[in-house]
């Protein structure tokens, strides 16, 4: 009788592992604000938890589906060439088959609720939206077509900071691009960032910080070093939001948390507020 059992319980136990076999990958999320699982097509098209509203991250064509009338790409045939750091071709290869771009920014002309901008879209999943020399180059050329044609910047944020196998050349794109964020307000014309999870490191360090109104997602990791580095800094506990959007937007590196699914009405409206016409 209990060889009966046992080989009932095993006879069980291999048709459940055949049954979980055929349950897909990510079918099940956690959110990683708030740790609450949910079904994949609870987050609906905007990927927002419904328990505490963080946005899980997008890539940046699914966002400009969510919240362009109209698109127009910019120099998509921009990107690294001969990249000599050991295994940094296959990396940038798998990033570019993900993604479907050339590099970590997605540039171009949008229409947003009727309102025109110039807009960039950085993408967490191209190399943690890491700042790369072609980075720079394309938030570089944006800038500059936006002040030659009057047209306002509209930037998301998302990034793992810089570049480590281009090394210099990746932080000179700190200097390279708030050049031409300069140049922009110089000119009278609004630069909006809309910080997204992650924005840290060397971005954060520069542009991020530079918009003339910063707006950002619930519950979006915001900061330059990671907590961990900071906590072994000065040997203290930090608090459970220290690099959340909401400590920032207390103490004033934010203007306004907007969720995901209003973003393109409070862009618009604040974009027609400051719009600007050619002299």
């Amino acid at each position: 009788m209990d060889l009966y059992n046992n080989q009932k319980s095993t006879s069980k136990i291999k048709r459940d592992a055949s049954v979980n076999d055929r349950i897909p990958d990510g079918l099940f999320l956690a959110c990683p604000y708030c740790g609450v699982q949910m079904y994949n097509k609870q987050l609906g098209a905007f990927r927002v938890c419904d328990h505490c509203g963080y946005g899980f991250r997008l890539q940046a064509r699914e966002r400009v589906e969510l919240l362009t009338d109209s698109f127009e790409e910019m120099d998509s045939e921009i990107e690294m060439m001969n990249p000599d750091f050991p295994g940094y071709a296959d990396k940038l290869a798998r990033a570019k088959s993900q993604t479907e771009l050339g590099e970590s920014v997605l540039t171009g002309v949008a229409k947003i609720e009727g309102e025109k901008v110039a807009l960039g879209i950085m993408d967490s999943y191209f190399m943690i939206g890491s700042l790369g020399s072609m980075t720079g180059e394309k938030i570089t050329r944006l800038f500059e077509y936006a002040t030659e044609n009057f047209l306002p910047v509209v930037l998301f944020t998302a990034s793992g900071g810089a570049r480590m196998q281009e090394g210099i050349n990746s932080l000179m794109q700190m200097a390279k691009v708030s050049a031409v964020v300069a140049a922009h307000q110089e000119a009278g014309l609004l630069y909006l960032v809309v910080l997204t999870d992650p924005t840290t490191g060397g971005v954060t360090a520069s542009f991020a910080m530079q918009g003339d109104i910063t707006l950002a997602e619930p519950h979006a990791l915001i900061g330059f070093a990671g907590a961990r580095v900071i906590e072994s800094t000065i040997h203290e506990k930090l608090p459970k939001d220290f690099q959340r959007a909401e400590t920032l937007m207390t103490n004033g590196f934010v203007d306004q948390i907007v969720p995901r699914s209003e973003l393109n009405q409070v862009i618009a409206k604040i974009v027609k507020l400051h719009h600007v016409t050619e002299v």
